[in-house]
């Protein structure tokens, strides 16, 4: 059955997940394999006096143990991000004279099972001097702080700003009314269903082979090479099958990875290692932790006339992949969403804790300023008197006014901001809100309503993106992608995409991503840049792949044109034909090629909507119940709107997740405190809203031939603060961080004169 871009298709990968044929990484075996676990610090910041592995390499079924002294020669794992002035933290595979986190890689032990690898690691010796540890921005910064990197002048590593912040602040001083917050954002974990896991093979013919759950296979098999292994890439193969979770922390390289390969090639034999979840609580990089104080200014009509945002962007104890950008780079251009700001600025201090390093998390920045926006707006309306969809109204961008300069080098190109905030608020029944509101406090409950406009930039991670497609004597055509899936539904979009440009049935296409011997270029799975990017790749191949068609159907035909359609060739004037597949059969490789799509230069979509919240506080409890969820998103052309509502269900979980439940805590010294799900908070089915209103606005982008925008992401970016900003109006105007807990709001709501329920 054929089914085209814009159709709710059921996703064909399903049946192969939901029936156990999946292939993710724990599920590879291979002859002989050898099992990993990581010896992991205890402490937040200590001296390597000494390691003793004697007595653990005695233990039955331990075959080898490394420590820093057997991978001395291999690179750190590199910090990707070229921010001037950055002081480099190299993160060894394996400490050498210090660690800095609790669960940095002290030693890695391999053994015949992975119950006799834990007690090999659980027999190795180490002794530790304990050095004062930084476990917070606030004890980062003090005057006094002990340095986590004594060769920098302190634990601010990097100050990096944008906008002109004169200007700013001389359009403050003129304000009419300012509005000043500070925005605690909290650490949090990404807990993906799939726990990292690694396999490692090597032979002198093929070189290293590494299998594993990412975002990418071609970046990080460079990364790995170059600045790693230290080896050319042709000698590095990685693979990915399934994927069970994403969220941008799968995007980076972590030292089991390399250590895997390394004991593969020593000891002749796989070794794979797979994490358990307090493996991942500790070392898979965190999201988001910063604290900003931001002002924003106002003339006497309501119009702003200034921002000014200062962020302290918690780094960790090292500065990952592409840590040092999300508060920057990525987040902090996109500052101010698209309201009409005559003067802004944007200043991100980068600091050094001795926690788990911080980097992507789904948003990656754009969550984190646009919740600093939404929060600064909703207490000003309340400062001002105005109603919080009537300050919008004044202060938004209008159609008229695109393209536009956001001042901080972002132009917005195309968009109804106006028109998807009037529909949100029907989708909302806006009006209906006060009756609601008398409903609830007859029951003794408390009930917020909160706006939040995001503004998401969309389609980072490079300006390229390639596909390589076969055809099979039988027609089958099969689709490579530079990117990867991690649950989105790509098998199925894609298909959807090369279906509807070649005119055939879905089921004659197969998408294939994930492994470097099939297609060794691709920018992976970021930013909400796949159907942008990687739509336009498999557009891009589909095309060529009709053009080499063309060229030999006109030899065999004897034409001198042909025309194409619905998977067959003719020769135009008369009935002579040739299908897909007799030309495959004809021509064994003469339909194959690889194909890449190209912007030149930076091409990003700039998803928005207006998500509104509506939540009902129990004074009694504490407890918020989200009662109505209401959303309208710009998403440009949606290529199947039954997987756009999805991620939007899947992001709107994860924003509701930080803002009442999770949070990433360390004690003073760097003990982390929220090590496993009995004491890390994530949202169930029961937290969740019933339903979710959803709806959309599409204006196409320009920038890419489908015309779509990034939709992944937003979500969590709309979810946070509007959430937020409804408990808020709940606490009438008290203003409260994340996440918003039971015993947070029962203390806060002590504080009301709640309505009490009727007799």
């Amino acid at each position: 059955m054929k089914f085209g871009a814009g159709q709710s298709v059921k996703r064909v990968e399903d049946v192969r997940l939901l029936t156990g044929q999946g292939k993710y990484t724990d599920d590879l075996q291979r002859e002989g394999m050898l099992f990993g676990v990581t010896l992991r610090s205890p402490y937040g910041h200590a001296e390597i006096r000494s390691i003793d592995t004697a007595g653990a390499l005695a233990m039955p079924g331990v075959v080898a143990i490394y420590t820093y002294d057997d991978v001395a020669d291999y690179g750190p794992i590199p910090c990707l991000v070229p921010l001037s002035g950055k002081l480099h933290t190299p993160r060894l595979l394996l400490a050498k004279d210090r660690v800095r986190f609790v669960g940095d890689a002290v030693a890695f032990v391999v053994a015949e099972s992975r119950e006799a690898a834990r007690a090999g690691a659980e027999a190795i010796e180490v002794d530790y001097a304990e050095l004062p540890a930084v476990a917070s921005i606030e004890a980062a910064i003090a005057p006094d702080a002990n340095k986590i990197w004594p060769e920098a002048a302190s634990n601010i590593l990097f100050k990096w700003q944008v906008g002109d912040g004169d200007a700013a602040a001389a359009a403050l001083a003129g304000s009419a009314h300012v509005t000043e917050l500070r925005i605690v954002q909290n650490r949090i974990a990404p807990t993906s269903m799939e726990v990292r896991a690694a396999l490692g093979e090597y032979s002198d013919a093929d070189g290293y082979t590494l299998s594993t759950g990412s975002q990418g296979v071609a970046g990080m098999r460079a990364t790995l090479a170059a600045a790693v292994l230290k080896v050319p890439p042709e000698q590095v193969r990685v693979v990915t099958g399934d994927v069970g979770g994403g969220f941008g922390m799968k995007s980076f390289l972590y030292a089991e990875y390399p250590l895997v390969l390394h004991a593969a090639k020593h000891l002749g034999r796989p070794v794979k290692w797979t994490g358990e979840r307090g493996d991942a609580f500790q070392t898979d990089t965190h999201g988001r932790a910063m604290v900003t104080d931001a002002k924003l200014g106002f003339d006497k009509n309501g119009l702003i006339t200034a921002l000014a945002v200062e962020t302290w962007s918690d780094l960790g104890a090292y500065q990952a992949q592409f840590g040092p950008a999300i508060q920057t780079l990525a987040g902090g251009k996109i500052l101010g969403g698209v309201y009409r700001i005559p003067s802004i600025h944007n200043l991100v201090h980068g600091v050094v804790t001795n926690t788990a390093p911080v980097d992507a998390y789904r948003g990656a920045g754009r969550p984190e300023s646009a919740y600093i926006m939404e929060r600064l707006v909703e207490a000003a309306a309340r400062e001002l008197g105005l109603e919080v969809d009537e300050i919008r109204r004044r202060n938004l961008l209008t159609p008229a006014e695109l393209p536009h300069d956001n001042g901080l080098g972002l132009v917005f190109d195309i968009g109804n901001f106006p028109a998807v905030l009037e529909k949100a608020l029907l989708q909302a029944d806006w009006a209906g809100f006060p009756a609601r509101k008398a409903e609830a406090a007859r029951k003794g409950l408390r009930l917020g309503r909160g706006i939040a406009y995001y503004v998401e930039i969309a389609g980072g991670g490079g300006t390229e993106e390639f596909a390589d497609v076969r055809v099979a004597a039988d027609g089958m055509v099969e689709m490579a992608v530079g990117t990867q899936s991690n649950g989105q539904g790509h098998e199925t979009a894609y298909a959807q995409v090369v279906a509807e440009r070649l005119g055939i049935q879905m089921e004659q296409v197969r998408i294939v991503q994930g492994d470097t011997d099939r297609l060794d270029q691709g920018n992976g799975t970021g930013g909400s840049r796949s159907m942008a990017f990687g739509g336009g790749a498999v557009l891009a191949s589909s095309d060529d792949l009709i053009q080499r068609g063309i060229a030999l159907a006109k030899a065999d035909l004897g034409a001198d044109e042909v025309d194409y359609a619905d998977g067959v060739f003719k020769a135009r004037g008369s009935n002579a034909t040739r299908s897909l597949a007799e030309l495959a059969a004809a021509h064994p490789g003469g339909l194959d090629g690889r194909s890449t799509y190209s912007t030149g230069q930076p091409a990003p979509t700039f998803p928005n909507g207006c998500h509104i919240a509506e939540i009902a506080l129990d004074a009694e409890t504490g407890r918020v119940t989200v009662t109505r969820y209401s959303l309208v998103d710009d998403f440009g052309k949606i290529v199947n709107p039954m997987l756009v509502e999805g991620q939007i269900h899947g992001g709107v979980a994860q924003g509701l997740g930080q803002v009442l439940l999770e949070d990433v805590v360390y004690t003073d010294d760097g003990q982390l405190v929220t090590g496993s799900f009995m004491d890390y908070g994530v949202p169930r089915a029961d937290d969740m809203p019933a339903a979710i209103g959803f709806d959309t606005l599409g204006t196409p982008s320009p920038t890419n031939p489908l015309g779509v925008k990034g939709c992944g992401e937003a979500g969590t970016i709309g979810a946070m603060p509007s959430i937020m900003n409804a408990i808020i109006d709940a606490l009438d105007g008290q203003q409260m961080e994340m996440p918003a807990t039971p015993e947070k709001l029962w203390r806060a709501a002590r504080a009301l004169a709640l309505p009490q329920a009727a007799e």
